[in-house]
C-alpha cells in the first residue's frame, strides 16, 4: 500500500488554487439522476470519492463522460435502473445514501445497500428516513439493504432533531418532486447545501430558504437539464492549506475560494496570531511571529467546522501553552490524537475534550491515517515536523483531496508517495523517480 513520505521543517510559501468541493459534488452527482436532460458540471474533483460515486451511477444506468480529468462530467440517465448499486462500491461511500430522495422520487422505487455497513439505527439514518417517510416513502431493510417505494410523494412539514447535512440534503432532493409544499425546520445551513439548492433551481425546481434554518419547496412534476454548473470551491481543502501555511510559519495565496465560507476558520486562525488578508476570491495567509493558544468547539455550519479540527489540532501541537478542543459533532474524531502522540505532542482526551499542550516541536514518524481529515492533519504535523513522516493508510486521503502532494510541492514542500520503505528523497530535495507521482 502506498504511503506518503514527508521531509519537514520547510515554510510554505506560494499560490495554490482549491479544487471544487468533495461533498457538494457528491450530492449534485446524486441530484443528476433526477434530471430528464443532460446535465454537465464543472469544477468537480477527481478524487476518489467522486470517482467511486461516477462508478455507482453508472452501475445504475447513467451515461456519464469526462472531457479531461480537471474537465466538465456530463451526465444523462434516462431509465429507471435496472438493479442497485454494487455493495462493494456502496460500502466505500456514505454519500451512497443520497440516491435514496433522488431516485424514489423520480422512479418511485430505490434499493440502496446500507453504505459502509452502518447500522440502521444510527441518528444520522434515522434523519433520513424520517424525513422521506413524512414525504409519504415506504422503507425497508431487506438483507442489508435499503428499500423505498413510492407511488408518489406529497409535501410536508419536516422537523430535524439535528440540523444534519446528508438528511437536509436527501429530504430536499426528493421534495423537488413531491406534490405541493415542503418545509424542512432545523435544517443544516452548510454551503454544500445552498449549492446543491443551487443546482436543483438550474434544473427546473423551486428551492427557496437555502442557508438558513428553514428551506421551502414547491414540488414541481419533473426536472429538465442544465447546459453547465460549476461546483463551489472545497472549503476544508481551502483551510486545510491555510493551516499548512501557518503551522510551518509560512506565506501562501489561496485562490479560488469563497472567503466567506471559511469565516469560523479565518476568526479562529487570527485569534492564534495568524495574519489573514480577504479578496473577492482569494486569501493570503501569512505567520510571521508567534503564535497563542486558542480554544476551539466544533458546530454545525456556521460554527466552527468538524472537518477542520484534526489539521487544527496538528497545528496546536507546536503553540506555547494549553488549547483546548471540544468535538460537538462525531464522538471518533479523536483517533488521529494516538498518531499525532507518536511525533511528540503532547494531548489527554477525556471525552469530547481534548486539551493539547504545545511543545517546541514534533519528531517524523510512521504514522497510519484513521479517517480523511485525520490524514491531512498528519500531512499537515509532517511538514512541520524535524526529519520524515511516513503516512499509511493514504487511501484515505485520496478521498478528498485532488493532487496535494504536487500542490504541496508547488509551495516548496518535501513530500512523495512511495509503495517502498527503501525510497528517498534525492540528495537534490526531489522523490527519486521511482517513487516520484
Amino acid at each position: 500500500m502506498d504511503k506518503l513520505v514527508v521531509a519537514g521543517g520547510i515554510s510554505l510559501r506560494g499560490r495554490v488554487a482549491i479544487s471544487g468541493a468533495k461533498n457538494a459534488s457528491l450530492a449534485i452527482l446524486c441530484a443528476a439522476v433526477m434530471a430528464g436532460e443532460l446535465v454537465t458540471l464543472e469544477n468537480v474533483p477527481d478524487i476518489r470519492d467522486v470517482q467511486v460515486m461516477v462508478d455507482i451511477l453508472r452501475s445504475l444506468g447513467a451515461q456519464i463522460h469526462r472531457t479531461t480529468p480537471s474537465g466538465s462530467l456530463r451526465i444523462l440517465m434516462t431509465e429507471p435502473p435496472a438493479q442497485m448499486p454494487p455493495y462493494h462500491l456502496a460500502k466505500q461511500l456514505r454519500a451512497s445514501n443520497l440516491l435514496l430522495g433522488p431516485l424514489v422520487a423520480r422512479f418511485g422505487r430505490a434499493e440502496i445497500p446500507l453504505p459502509g455497513g452502518c447500522n440502521i439505527g444510527t441518528r444520522p439514518m434515522d434523519l433520513h428516513f424520517k424525513g422521506l417517510t413524512a414525504l409519504g416513502a415506504q422503507l425497508s431493510l431487506e438483507r442489508g439493504t435499503v428499500v423505498a417505494r413510492a407511488a408518489g410523494l406529497e409535501g410536508n412539514r419536516v422537523y430535524l432533531d439535528f440540523p444534519s447535512v446528508g438528511a437536509t440534503e436527501n429530504i430536499m432532493m426528493a421534495a423537488c418532486l413531491a406534490q405541493g409544499q415542503t418545509v424542512i425546520e432545523n435544517a443544516a445551513r452548510e454551503p454544500e447545501v445552498v449549492d446543491l439548492a443551487n443546482f436543483l433551481n438550474c434544473l427546473g425546481a423551486r428551492v427557496r430558504g437555502a442557508g438558513t434554518d428553514v428551506i421551502k419547496i414547491e414540488g414541481v412534476d419533473s426536472l429538465g437539464g442544465c447546459l453547465r454548473y460549476a461546483v463551489i470551491p472545497d472549503r476544508i481543502e481551502a483551510g486545510t492549506f491555510m493551516v499548512a501555511a501557518a503551522a510551518t510559519r509560512g506565506e501562501v495565496i489561496l485562490e479560488n475560494v469563497i472567503p466567506r465560507h471559511l469565516e469560523p476558520l479565518i476568526a479562529k486562525l487570527r485569534e492564534a496570531g495568524v495574519e489573514i488578508e480577504e479578496e473577492e476570491d482569494r486569501i493570503r495567509v501569512r505567520a510571521s511571529g508567534p503564535l497563542s493558544p486558542i480554544d476551539i468547539k466544533t458546530m454545525p455550519y456556521p460554527g466552527f467546522p468538524t472537518d477542520m479540527q484534526s489539521q487544527m489540532m496538528a497545528l496546536l501541537s507546536t503553540i506555547p501553552g494549553t488549547s483546548v478542543i471540544v468535538e460537538n459533532i462525531f464522538e471518533n474524531r479523536f483517533k488521529v490524537v494516538d498518531e499525532l502522540k507518536r511525533m511528540g505532542a503532547r494531548i489527554k482526551v477525556e471525552g469530547r475534550l481534548a486539551v493539547v499542550e504545545g511543545v517546541e516541536r514534533l519528531q517524523g514518524a510512521c504514522v497510519r491515517a484513521t479517517d480523511l481529515r485525520a490524514g491531512a492533519a498528519l500531512v499537515v504535523a509532517g511538514l512541520m515536523a524535524e526529519g520524515e513522516t511516513r503516512i499509511g493508510n493514504v487511501v484515505y486521503i485520496d478521498r478528498g483531496y485532488f493532487n496535494l502532494e504536487q500542490k504541496l510541492k508547488m509551495l516548496g514542500a518535501r513530500i512523495w508517495r512511495t509503495s517502498s520503505e527503501a525510497d528517498a528523497p534525492a540528495q537534490n530535495g526531489t522523490a527519486r523517480k521511482s517513487a516520484m507521482v
